[in-house]
């Protein structure tokens, strides 16, 4: 059977799938650090009001997969990438594809130049997916995140 798949923008009805989703990929490689939640459990004040943008992927109707656009804090780039999560359960169904190209056009319609992730090489299927949408490596950024050690940037069509 052929699940459908939807991307919606984030609403309040959406706050707990958000924190879920990310929470559960961070705590089954990493730990929890103050940024992430901050981020996961104010999503309205940390992401939406400095003028971000939060996707969710629906699989039949329920939540399954989430990614942000945060407003960059570092110069160069207009946006980042941000707290992408897909449920185990939805995983091998190009579900972070569809939410990664979904915020890419997003940033494009909103006249962004350049993007920046940042992530971490144990995340193999991560950053492949992330290169398959154009992102390359960078160096040179120190991160807040301790289990950061990989940047990617991605220069849009309309820099």
């Amino acid at each position: 059977m052929q699940e459908h798949i939807t991307i919606v923008p984030f609403s309040e009805a959406y706050k707990e799938a958000f924190r879920s989703l990310n929470e559960e990929w961070i705590t089954k490689y990493f730990e929890m650090e103050e940024t992430d939640r901050l981020t996961l459990y104010y999503p309205q004040e940390y992401i939406l009001d400095k003028g971000g943008y939060i996707a969710v992927a629906l699989m039949d109707g329920t939540p399954v997969g989430v990614c942000a656009l945060v407003p960059s804090k570092y110069e160069g780039f207009d946006l980042e990438l941000s707290k992408m999560g897909v449920s185990p359960k939805a995983q091998g169904k190009g579900i972070g594809k569809l939410l990664g190209q979904h915020i890419i056009d997003k940033a494009i319609s909103i006249g962004a130049k350049k993007l920046f992730l940042e992530s971490n090489r144990k995340l193999a299927p991560a950053l492949a997916l992330y290169r398959k949408l154009g992102f390359v490596e960078i160096t040179g950024i120190t991160s807040p995140y301790v289990r950061s050690d990989i940047q990617m940037e991605l220069t849009l069509p309309n820099a």
